[in-house]
């Protein structure tokens, strides 16, 4: 027993140092920030074609993942495998595009082999280097210098340390890109429109019911008139609006039901009886998940809904929302 506490401890200890090693490596490149920065983040931003990213081994996947990333705040990019560069997928590259390449040493054949020939096309070479006097750097437009004191690997030669400061200047340059673009949320959604990073970036707008799917009547109309048009639309409610067409209240299907326990003959009555007025409301240019918590009862009447009507700046029903549009929303 004492044995594994022990073992338990030397791992935590080891785990302790390659974090010492990793972050020590991150804050040191804010040290060695040239105006290089600034200019990498600004040729990407001015792009007139795409941002190829390229590495062999292990820069290459962190190049991947970097790509990934400038994908997601909506800069063209695309993954070259060095590799398979030079039998062809050089094509990929026009005049008008940023090479990115990363190479830890600045001196990996296959990363060098690209170099003539990204040249002869035109394309922006910036490089993410270790070593800032290699040969990759010497020919490159802008280099990006990620060299680290040392690898967290004891050994000094599994990449860990110098992959993780590759990473963080990648984010670096994506988050500058966010703030020079002045990315929207919206426009972020617009990236992620699967999953729950954009379904929370949603707005009410985006999910709620109109046109046939949100029945809207006026105060007179007899009950039994609201009811068929509520189950032809297949909703849950109506909207009630005055003579000027503004929202004067709404009609659910719980009301029906309280109505009924409670022996009224409502068949052919108005629905203005019926309904509940001055009911809560969200406008359309609210976020979806906003609207959830208003649903769950954080508005000013405390009340769990089940629907609620979505309304203009002049106060017309413009949409109807649903809590069950809004399953999977946070």
């Amino acid at each position: 027993m004492r044995g594994a506490v022990r073992k338990r401890r030397a791992y935590d200890e080891v785990a302790r140092e390659v974090f010492r090693v990793e972050a020590a490596a991150i804050v040191a490149l804010g040290r060695k920030l040239t105006p290089a920065f600034g200019k990498a983040v600004e040729a990407i931003h001015g792009c007139r074609g795409r941002v190829i990213v390229c590495g062999m081994g292990k820069p290459g996947i962190i190049g991947r993942k970097i790509q990934a990333t400038l994908a997601s705040i909506g800069v063209p990019s695309l993954s070259l495998h060095p590799a398979e560069a030079v039998h062809g997928d050089l094509g990929m590259v026009t005049a008008d595009d940023v090479v990115l390449a990363l190479s830890s040493s600045g001196e990996t054949e296959e990363m060098l082999r690209l170099v003539p020939v990204v040249r002869r096309i035109g394309a922006l070479l910036v490089c993410m280097t270790g070593r800032p006097r290699s040969a990759l750097a010497a020919h490159s437009d802008i280099v990006l210098d990620v060299g680290v004191a040392r690898e967290a690997c004891p050994l000094g030669l599994a990449p860990t340390a110098s992959t993780t400061a590759m990473l963080a200047m990648g984010d670096a340059i994506a988050v500058a890109l966010i703030g020079r673009k002045r990315l929207r949320r919206e426009e972020f959604a617009l990236y992620h429109p699967a999953g729950s990073l954009g379904r929370r970036l949603l707005k009410v707008k985006d999910v709620m019911r109109t046109g046939g799917s949100n029945p809207i009547v006026r105060e007179g109309t007899r009950v039994k008139d609201v009811l068929l048009a509520i189950t032809k639309a297949r909703a849950g409610a109506a909207a009630v609006v005055d003579p000027r067409g503004r929202l004067a209240g709404i009609f659910t299907d719980g009301d029906l039901r309280r109505a009924l326990e409670a022996g009224a003959d409502i068949a052919s009555r108005r629905i203005g009886d019926f309904m509940i007025r001055n009911p809560i409301t969200i406008a359309p240019g609210r976020l979806a998940v906003e609207a959830l918590r208003v649903m769950r009862g954080d508005n000013p009447k405390g009340r769990k809904l089940d629907e609620i009507p979505v309304v203009d700046a002049k106060g017309r029903p413009v949409g109807m929302l649903d809590v069950v549009d809004l399953i999977g929303i946070e």
